[in-house]
């Protein structure tokens, strides 16, 4: 049937066709709108595109809006897809007048009142003012590339690396928040800054590490701080892990129930599976990322979705001129100074090299035993309670 104006205004519930795949449809609420239905360029299978309600949209314009669609599948082009690409275009066309100033600001109204620490907060702000705002506040969000952010960063990188350190993570979360705000396309440019830049060296020839005496203060200080840095840094020491393996850590290497983190040889140093025994706090600090984490987090998932300069940065807040690798050298002594344990089970948490008769009776579950009562003994020595003066501080659980 052909449609007329009067019986579109009074038509009863029900679909009517109007020819060449226009439709009108009227819902039990009398409400009116039209659609185009067509067969999919790819498969037998039938689309519906709307076109608009009725009267916005009258029948001489739906029937002009059917026949542009008719044409674009005459040739060869899918009408929906066609009408989605040409809004993706208008979005990024709009987006064309955002600047990084705009969306640093709409990204701190959004998340800084949620931010616990008041003099974090404040510095949010305040280095982006400072070091990013006068020479990339004003540019398109979209058009900002790897070389722009290298004029904000390597200006204070040796000078001062901590506050680098800080402002390049926090323009790498204003970036991703434009990213997904569809204002900029592609990958995050502030991930391939530290790769154009020097390594910070502390003038020392080995790894400069912390007293394992002052590890239980260290520890106390971490777990005050409520951030995946902290809790990535808290769990390297707890584990005598190196900064690689944690950062590539993924929940399928990880078993709560068995209360192990099993390190595949491909990203080992030393090329061998290493099993990891996890301490109380180190499971929860894991079941703290994410409840029941073996059955929803995706397997393929990294535990710490962080880079290593964020770690750095925070230690070198809480401990300037300690490296993170210096932590298992503290492990290692408390092990010699403090234990008597074997020598053996030492080097083989710090999965150093160890004698194949050795790596033998390991493998036998012998000395696997005496490692997990090591590490469950490091553990609590790093959360011992810390007394200063006549108060006793106890450690903070999530």
């Amino acid at each position: 049937m052909v449609l007329t104006v009067r019986f579109v205004q009074t038509a009863s519930p029900g679909k009517y066709c109007d020819g060449g795949g226009l439709w009108l449809q009227v819902s039990p609420s009398n409400t009116r709108s039209w659609y185009f239905r067509y067969t999919a360029l790819t498969s037998p299978r039938e689309r519906y595109m709307g076109l608009g309600p009725f009267p916005l949209i009258s029948l001489a314009e739906a029937r002009r809006k059917a026949a542009d669609a008719r044409k674009l599948r005459l040739e060869g082009v899918d009408p929906i897809e066609a009408r989605k690409a040409r809004q993706r275009a208008a979005r990024l066309e709009a987006a064309r007048a955002v600047t990084f100033k705009a969306d640093a600001e709409a990204y701190m109204d959004l998340h800084l009142d949620s931010f616990k620490n008041k003099k974090h907060k404040a510095q949010w702000r305040s280095t982006l003012v400072t070091y990013v705002y006068p020479k990339i506040g004003n540019m398109i969000v979209a058009d900002i590339g790897s070389a722009d952010l290298l004029r904000c960063i390597e200006p204070i990188w040796h000078s001062k690396h901590v506050t680098a350190t800080r402002v390049l993570e926090r323009v790498t979360r204003v970036l991703d928040y434009a990213t997904t705000r569809e204002h900029r396309t592609g990958d995050n440019p502030a991930s391939h800054v530290v790769e154009s830049l020097p390594e910070v060296r502390n003038g020392k020839e080995h790894h400069a590490a912390l007293p394992y005496a002052q590890a239980p203060e260290f520890m106390f200080s971490l777990r005050a701080r409520d951030s995946l840095a902290a809790r990535a840094l808290e769990f390297l020491v707890l584990t005598a892990a190196r900064t690689g393996e944690l950062l590539g850590a993924t929940w399928d290497e990880i078993d709560l129930k068995a209360k192990t983190w099993t390190i595949s040889g491909a990203r080992m140093k030393s090329k061998r599976e290493h099993k990891v025994p996890l301490c109380a706090r180190a499971v929860e600090i894991l079941q703290g990322l994410g409840k029941d984490a073996e059955k929803n987090m995706p397997q393929n998932k990294r535990v710490f979705p962080l880079s290593d300069w964020t770690m750095r940065a925070l230690l070198q807040e809480l401990r300037p001129g300690i490296t993170i690798h210096g932590f298992r050298s503290s492990f290692r002594d408390w092990c010699a100074e403090q234990t008597n344990f074997p020598r053996e089970v030492a080097e083989m948490a710090l999965a150093h090299a160890i004698p194949s008769a050795v790596e033998a009776a390991y493998r036998r579950g012998n000395l696997f035993e005496k490692w997990i009562k090591l590490m469950h003994s490091w553990g609590q020595y790093c959360g011992k309670p810390i007394s200063t003066g006549s108060v006793t501080l106890l450690r903070k659980t999530f």
